[in-house]
């Protein structure tokens, strides 16, 4: 059997997320910025059937967040289900919060809303955890952060709390637009959505760039010895970027995920649904990711048919 992307017949939605759980992926993502979030389930990345809201801020036990609710992402561990994601407060800040499920489908609960209280909007939270130690990615909002005239979202790492309810020690800034890519004649510029995998004890963090609402949003990579860094951008950067002719548009912020069996490593993002006017309304798009000597690499972004994944 062959795909195409993108996949699952799903539009208005970015930012997608999948994990597999047993034999069954489950996929989230900005879908109902003023409410919540959804979930989709599926048994091959590419046939996706929608499950109803994995996080419910209506929920009497989620009072939290006036809407903007962005970029989820949920772990599992221990047996439990973590999700990190993005809001508004009532100060019309953007903030990070944390939120707990005993099942992929949810419903998830605040544990931490928000994780941690500072000046200035913060979005796109990645838990990253390696021989129990838990790591925060995350971004500081162009919207309010302002470096030397310039609006500017960084990533940030910090260590958290075992119980993910808190962040420890200092907050470390590791990325910040410096490629030419990244459009650094802007007044505006963007480093955000990580995601952090490691292959052959080296760490790849994936990253994307400019705006979301442009045909210019865009994917590269860092590299790092240490989950902490410091972390250096690849040369070869962007490693998705637009295909007009082929209708491609702002591919980005990403996930990775394996085939069932793990052999195959996917990279899951979103491009905009109608290239010709870019903005919120996007879809979902699997690649084929692997590594070559090193380096990240990405069979995409594609449009021609190529099969299922490896079950």
């Amino acid at each position: 059997m062959k795909y195409t992307n993108p996949v699952g017949d799903i539009t208005d939605i970015g930012d997608p997320f999948v994990i597999l759980v047993d034999d069954t992926y489950y996929l989230y993502a900005t879908s109902m910025p003023g409410l919540g979030f959804k979930v989709w389930e599926s048994n091959d990345l590419v046939d996706w059937e929608e499950k109803g809201l994995a996080l419910d801020s209506s929920n009497p036990e989620n009072r939290w967040g006036e809407g903007d609710f962005w970029a989820p992402e949920v772990i599992e561990y221990n047996e439990q289900f973590y999700m990190t994601y993005s809001a508004r407060d009532r100060d019309g800040h953007l903030k990070i919060a944390v939120a707990k499920a005993d099942n992929p489908l949810g419903p998830f609960i605040n544990i931490a809303a928000p994780l941690f209280e500072r000046e200035m909007s913060f979005i796109d939270g990645h838990i990253f955890i390696e021989d129990d130690k838990k790591y925060l990615y995350y971004v500081k909002d162009c919207s309010e952060n302002i470096v030397d005239g310039i609006h500017m979202s960084q990533i940030y790492v910090q260590k958290m709390s075992d119980d993910f309810k808190s962040l420890k020690g200092e907050p470390k800034k590791i990325l910040e637009p410096s490629q030419e890519w990244e459009g650094l004649e802007n007044d505006w510029q963007w480093n955000e959505g990580p995601y952090v995998l490691k292959h052959k004890n080296k760490y790849y963090l994936t990253y994307s760039a400019n705006v979301y609402s442009s045909s210019d949003y865009s994917i590269g990579y860092a590299t790092a010895d240490n989950p902490l860094g410091p972390w250096t951008k690849a040369a070869e950067n962007p490693i998705l970027e637009k295909d007009l002719d082929r209708g491609i548009s702002g591919p980005g912020h990403n996930s990775f995920i394996h085939s069932k069996n793990g052999e195959r490593l996917y990279i899951v993002y979103h491009t905009h649904t109608y290239p010709d006017f870019p903005g919120g309304n996007r879809n979902v798009n699997l690649d084929r990711a692997y590594f070559e000597a090193g380096k990240l690499k990405v069979d995409g972004p594609s449009r021609e048919k190529q099969p299922y994944p490896n079950q």
